[in-house]
């Protein structure tokens, strides 16, 4: 197997399942250096021994957590990862201040963060942001308006990063998934079938329709995208979100056929 980020020292955060997990793993599996950085608990240790890694347990919207996953990268960075993430089910009208503010926190405000921090140690050497984003920052529904918005504005930070650190050698990009099989979103279809009295399969199983693939992404998918933002494979490409939804925005699921 090509290793291709062999050497490098990666830093994942919301690593403890999901998405950041899946790319923790497979970092780690093509030579990577890895710490994994969020919440989780052992949930969280046991993430660090499938990658090979170390584990920093802390919350990336404390400044002084944040610093100590800094500090256990060793002087080194190459990549950083941010897929930690918060979803909280809303509706304009009804949106609190309290859902508002923890989506842009965690979504927003902590990849933010966790950026600022690693940049001195990325310029040393060059390197690569991948903050995941989401499809939702494109195409808003009425019952996810912090998540939609925090996530466009990932995005445009995202862009930001690019094109302020670009001389530096440092390359940011954004990944958006549609519908992955991820914890997140199996509490949205339980939610969801909570309220029309089906299963969460079912559930699932009507969103696939919607979607060309007719299926939603695992996480090791979605990892690959970053394994490939990440490694010298997209090394022209900065500035750039890469959709990974399975068709599911394509223009011909519009059409009346």
């Amino acid at each position: 197997m090509s290793r291709r980020v062999d050497g490098r020292k990666a830093l994942v955060t919301g690593a403890a399942t999901g998405m950041g997990r899946a790319t923790a793993e497979l970092f780690g599996r093509h030579g990577a250096k890895i710490v994994v950085f969020g919440l989780g608990g052992e949930t969280l240790d046991v993430a660090a021994e499938a990658s090979g890694g170390i584990a920093v347990r802390g919350d990336i919207t404390s400044a002084a957590d944040v610093a100590r996953a800094i500090d256990a990268c060793g002087g080194q960075l190459d990549i950083v990862v941010n897929a930690a993430g918060l979803m909280i089910l809303d509706e304009p009208e009804s949106l609190s201040d309290e859902t508002w503010e923890r989506s842009f926190a965690v979504n927003v405000t902590g990849a933010m963060m966790v950026c600022r921090a690693a940049l001195p140690l990325l310029k040393q050497r060059g390197g690569s942001i991948v903050n995941i984003a989401s499809v939702g920052a494109f195409n808003a529904s009425g019952q996810n308006a912090a998540y939609s918005a925090s996530k466009a504005a990932l995005v445009s930070y995202t862009r930001s990063l690019a094109y302020a650190h670009g001389p530096d050698g440092i390359r940011a990009n954004a990944v958006a998934p549609g519908w992955v099989r991820t914890p997140m979103s199996v509490q949205e279809m339980e939610a969801a079938a909570a309220v029309n009295g089906s299963t969460p399969d079912e559930e699932f199983a009507a969103l696939t329709g919607r979607i060309a693939l007719r299926r939603v992404a695992e996480p090791a998918e979605i990892a690959s995208c970053c394994l490939f933002l990440a490694s010298d494979d997209a090394s022209f490409v900065t500035g750039a979100v890469l959709v990974a939804d399975g068709g599911g925005r394509a223009p011909t699921q519009n059409r009346a056929v």
